[in-house]
């Protein structure tokens, strides 16, 4: 390799650190002088869905459509290359674009979320280098799994820990058993809470007493607990999670954001009546449905879904049918 190839590679997480800090100021993320950087993860952050054209190609003209529909909803940020974007489906290049694509279209006091997790050390953090320079605001960072069982507390310390240090970019902790079949364990969430480079995790798992002990074991980091799924949005804000990040706000992003305000508002009793009608759509296009379900609902409500990527498969009229019903007996259609 030429001396000025490996000299560029080798400086590539500095000069993204700077341009990240450059860019602080004007996306409200500036703290005072002496202090540890903190961004504010509270509030709700949709997950987005890519859009792909009939042949299966990204669709950036739908994205970008998409975008502006969003704008008027008054969401924290957005999550991109999640696993409601068919993060594995797209290639390294097309995540990049992808981060461009909705970087360039985000207000800049918008926090933009970018999943950079591989399944090796290197690669992730290669890719979150690539998604700072795309200007991604923090990685999202999943489990590695394809191993699971060599993923063991110290294995997953480790791992995050190198990529904390070397990423240019605060990193949040994402664990997502359904996807995954593996939590990250409390007893390393509870240690890499204290390194200064990771500010939080979206836990998607569901179970709010490890949710709960989480907030509590981590009170006195620097560390945001993110609620993974509408579902059970009331009662993680309830042991003291931040925010959530939702499938269901591609679709109802004006309810969530109304749920969000409710509980912080300490309106209960309206955050509860909301939280009803909104358990069962959210597992329609979750786990009933997956992300087909979620792209066809965002369709009824003047959004892009269009299809997914092969292998996953269009709903059945049947399902489509069922799908509707749910989102009609909820009072959303």
């Amino acid at each position: 390799m030429a001396f000025s190839t490996l000299l560029a590679s080798s400086l590539r997480p500095t000069l993204a650190a700077l341009h990240w800090a450059a860019c602080r100021q004007c996306r409200g993320l500036s703290t005072p002088q002496g202090s540890e950087p903190s961004l504010n993860l509270g509030g709700i952050f949709p997950p987005l869905a890519t859009p792909f054209s009939p042949t299966q190609e990204v669709d950036y003209a739908q994205l970008e459509g998409n975008l502006r529909r969003y704008a008027s909803i008054p969401f924290r940020g957005l999550v991109v290359l999640g696993s409601n974007g068919e993060y594995p489906y797209l290639a390294s290049r097309e995540r990049v674009e992808v981060v461009s694509c909705v970087r360039r279209a985000l207000p800049r006091d918008h926090l933009l979320l970018a999943g950079s997790g591989c399944e090796s050390t290197q690669a992730t953090i290669e890719l979150t280098v690539s998604m700072a320079e795309a200007g991604a605001d923090v990685a999202l960072v999943v489990t590695p799994c394809y191993y699971r069982g060599a993923m063991t507390t110290a294995a997953l310390v480790h791992h995050y820990t190198e990529v904390g240090d070397a990423s240019p970019i605060p990193v949040v902790l994402y664990s997502v058993p359904a996807n995954t079949g593996m939590d990250l364990p409390m007893e390393a969430v509870i240690t890499l809470a204290q390194h200064p480079n990771i500010i939080g995790i979206k836990d998607s798992g569901g179970d709010i007493t490890r949710m709960g002990l989480m907030v509590h074991k981590t009170r006195q980091e620097d560390f945001q607990v993110l609620a993974g799924s509408a579902s059970f949005l009331l009662a993680s804000y309830a042991v003291g999670a931040s925010g959530g990040v939702c499938a269901l706000a591609n679709v109802l992003g004006d309810p969530l954001c109304q749920l969000d305000h409710l509980c912080r508002k300490g309106q209960w009793q309206e955050a509860r009546d909301l939280q009803h009608r909104l358990i069962e759509p959210n597992m329609a296009v979750t786990r009933r449905f997956g992300i087909p379900g979620l792209k066809k609902a965002m369709e009824w409500f003047g959004y892009y879904g269009g299809p997914c990527r092969a292998p996953l498969a269009p709903l059945s009229p049947a399902q489509v049918e069922e799908l509707r019903s749910t989102f009609s007996a909820n009072g959303w259609l």
